[in-house]
């Protein structure tokens, strides 16, 4: 007689010991199943972050650096035919910014609004604020990581520091009476966007110097390389204009 098989039921064993087997099998597949599509989520999960990273960190720097650069010569080549502005697909540009503190050859459009699309070809010049040279504030927004980083270095601007805008007619200087670490605002202080003059809330807080009528410009950009509701900015006003020779 041949012994029973692990499949085979058992007297006294109703459901029999094969069925228990099964069972218990049948389990310990569903169970690795689980971990393997546990697993495999897991990794396409980190595969999908690791890829937005990347593309936030160095595609859309790579884009952006793209986009500034047609700007600029865009404009160039405007200002040649005696035209002001150029209309891109990203927003109307009439400006750009030089920076020394930034390098010898950096150079940025600037564009009209602190829309995405602006922001992500160039520095966006927030909206009512003062024209270029006029008398009252001109806020000057842009990136610091990501698009092009145009304000990566802005925790390195230094009071005395020279900002130049250039427009079709004229050289604009402007000096830095405060540094790019001197003053941190949450996102919602809209006083920094003041058109005429920007005055601190706070009356122990770093404030632009001067007096309304004065001619004078805030630079502002993210506080921190990572995502952050706080606000970095720095006031300077104009010292000098030099008119363009045709």
């Amino acid at each position: 007689m041949t012994a029973a098989s692990d499949t085979e039921p058992r007297p006294g064993d109703p459901g029999g010991s094969g069925t228990i087997v099964r069972r218990r099998r049948s389990r310990g597949r569903s169970r690795r199943r689980v971990l393997l599509v546990t697993g495999l989520t897991l990794i396409t999960a980190g595969a999908v972050v690791l890829a937005w990273v990347g593309w936030q960190f160095w595609g859309t720097n790579w884009v952006s650096k793209g986009r500034q650069a047609e700007v600029v010569s865009d404009l160039q080549r405007q200002w040649e035919d005696g035209q002001g502005t150029v209309a891109t697909d990203w927003g109307e540009a009439n400006a750009l910014l030089r920076v020394p503190r930034f390098g010898a050859d950096y150079e940025m459009p600037v564009l009209e609004g602190t829309s995405d699309d602006v922001l992500a070809a160039g520095v966006g010049h927030a909206e009512d604020t003062a024209t270029v040279g006029a008398k009252g504030n001109v806020v000057l927004a842009a990136h610091r990581v990501t698009h092009g980083e145009p304000f990566a270095d802005f925790p390195d601007l230094r009071p005395g520091d020279l900002v130049y805008v250039e427009t079709v007619n004229a050289v604009y200087t402007y000096e830095l009476d405060t540094g790019g670490q001197d003053l941190v605002v949450p996102f919602t202080a809209e006083w920094v966007l003041d058109p005429v003059f920007p005055v601190n809330p706070d009356p122990a807080g770093t404030t632009a110097p001067g007096k309304p009528g004065d001619r004078l410009i805030t630079l502002v950009t993210c506080s921190e390389i990572f995502h952050t509701d706080n606000r970095s900015v720095a006031f300077g006003h104009l010292v000098d204009s030099t008119a363009k020779v045709p």
